[in-house]
């Protein structure tokens, strides 16, 4: 059973406008690196060049943020739910 990937609105262009997708992987990164295959230019939204997550992106794993765990070398295992969500900027 693979990893389940939610998937943003502004990025479901990338997905056929799928809210979730399921790929495989050991780490957020291998996930990512997964998703970026069978969803070319997803990855480049999420990434920085050299890999690392976008600061103004977030993503969870079953509602950890991945800040707080290994980041992208954080574990993930068949079930899990890996959340990318953009950071909403706002005021007045």
């Amino acid at each position: 059973m693979p990893v389940r990937v939610r998937i943003p609105t502004p990025l479901r262009k990338f997905t056929g406008g799928q809210e979730s997708v399921e790929v495989e992987g050991p780490s957020v990164a291998a996930v990512l690196d997964a998703l970026d295959e069978s969803h070319p230019g997803l990855k480049g939204r999420i990434c920085e060049e050299d890999g690392t997550v976008r600061r103004f992106v977030n993503i969870y794993v079953n509602g950890d943020d991945i800040r707080f765990l290994d980041n992208a070398a954080s574990p993930v295992k068949d079930g899990d739910e890996v959340s990318i969500v953009p950071a909403i900027a706002g005021g007045t």
